[in-house]
């Protein structure tokens, strides 16, 4: 911890428990009906129109914790099929601006549904059906999104062979006109379906997206329990990255997300000479995975069981054994990353932070080689959306892009047209 006295810097809120988890009711009304209505996290291409009517089932079903995961992912299965009956409809017609978005918005409600991650039968078939979903829609957009099969080359140790990405390269890019590329890490609960959303932004300046996840978490093909596996991945990831002429190999930046940004953190470090920079959003390195942090996370910011959730994307089914071994075997600290030399680093979190300790942070900035840092008061996890505008004015200076902020974010909210 880096507070004085040994502490948290949010020390005393791990007492508290956050009203949100009394039932999925309170869940929807202090916490989730906002962001839905923006259509903003953890509703991208999502419509309060097409959640309401869900909600309204999930409440008369009396759903909260613990919850039957099965029960609650079916909820959102018949809204969901209609709109992507429906997107198959517009698609059938010629109307492709509306199929997108039927589409995904049906992912939308799928993404929900195996939220905040895959444990149950019938979420890990709403992770499918999602994913069918959110690459026809995303496919469809003026900039469109296609998927990647990258060779996991390097694989060992019970990897996959696979590492699937969302990948975009602007029309214009060639081997005479190189572009930059921006690779989005996914989160603990957004996967590369949803972080898709941030495409269009770079697009309209001419940068290429490459958006994959992180080991334990959708398609990743690292072996979530060995510490070492992204290391693994990342390695065959910018084999494939180097073979593609239309990148500019001197301009590549790494942009993690929550989860996402203790793999950037990492990333900066094992694979420096590959990255003009990196951003670690709202991440963590070691006391993430401090006992007394995770026995308390479980009531606080996360919408549902962030510990739990967290232990089953590094493999454990065990929750005690889990504590006892995480840090040890994944910190940042514990393993020798954090004293590495490192790409440029910037480290961006809320003071306030519920998920991951902003001491994580403070922790990076004394070891290794200098980093640069943002931390917004009073702000809980990700700082946003102050953050958003401070990392990309950051990676506009890094890659020397002449962009607007505001234009930029005006691409992120959801609002239905159809």
């Amino acid at each position: 911890m880096a507070a004085p006295g040994n502490k948290y810097f949010i020390q005393e809120k791990l007492k508290q428990t956050a009203p949100h988890h009394e039932s999925f009711k309170a869940l929807w009304e202090t916490k989730w009906k906002q962001p839905c209505e923006m259509g903003v996290y953890p509703f991208m291409y999502g419509a309060t129109v097409d959640f309401q009517p869900v909600v309204d089932t999930i409440v008369a079903k009396g759903l909260k914790r613990p919850y039957n995961w099965d029960e609650y992912a079916q909820c959102f299965f018949p809204k969901a099929e209609e709109l992507v009956a429906r997107g198959k409809e517009a698609e059938d017609e010629g109307n492709l601006e509306k199929a997108s978005e039927l589409y995904l918005r049906g992912s939308a409600l799928y993404r929900i549904a195996r939220f905040p991650a895959p444990r149950s039968e019938k979420q890990r078939y709403a992770w499918q059906k999602g994913k069918e979903a959110a690459i026809k829609g995303l496919g469809l957009e003026r900039y469109p999104t296609v998927e990647v099969e990258i060779p996991h080359v390097h694989a060992a140790n019970g990897d996959g062979t696979t590492l699937p990405g969302y990948y975009h390269l602007p029309a214009e890019a060639s081997r005479s006109h190189k572009v930059p590329l921006i690779i989005i890490f996914t989160g603990l609960d957004g996967y590369r379906t949803e972080l898709a959303v941030w495409k269009n932004g770079w697009a309209q300046l001419g940068c290429a997206t490459l958006i994959v996840e992180i080991p334990g978490t959708g398609d990743s093909p690292g072996d979530p329990s060995d510490p070492s596996s992204p290391d693994r991945v990342w390695t065959s990831m910018f084999d494939w990255i180097a073979k593609q002429e239309g990148i500019d190999q001197s301009r590549i930046v790494n942009w993690g997300y929550s989860t996402g940004g203790y793999y950037s953190i990492r990333v900066a470090h094992t694979h420096a000479d590959k990255l003009k920079g990196v951003v670690a959003l709202g991440g963590g390195a070691h006391h993430m995975f401090d006992p007394e942090w995770l026995d308390a996370v479980d009531d606080l910011e996360y919408p549902f069981d962030l510990a739990h959730t967290l232990c089953h994307k590094f493999g454990y089914t065990d929750f005690e054994q889990f504590k006892k071994e995480a840090r040890d075997k994944f910190s940042l600290l514990s393993t020798g990353v954090l004293d590495k030399p490192c790409t440029r680093l910037l480290l961006v979190n809320g003071t306030e932070d519920e998920i991951f300790p902003i001491d994580d942070y403070y922790l990076c900035l004394q070891r290794g080689g200098p980093k640069e840092a943002r931390f917004v008061p009073g702000i809980k996890h990700m700082g946003e959306p102050e953050s958003f505008f401070i990392i990309l004015k950051w990676i506009f200076k890094l890659l020397d892009i002449q962009g607007d902020v505001g234009r930029f974010m005006s691409t992120i909210p959801f609002k239905p047209k159809y």
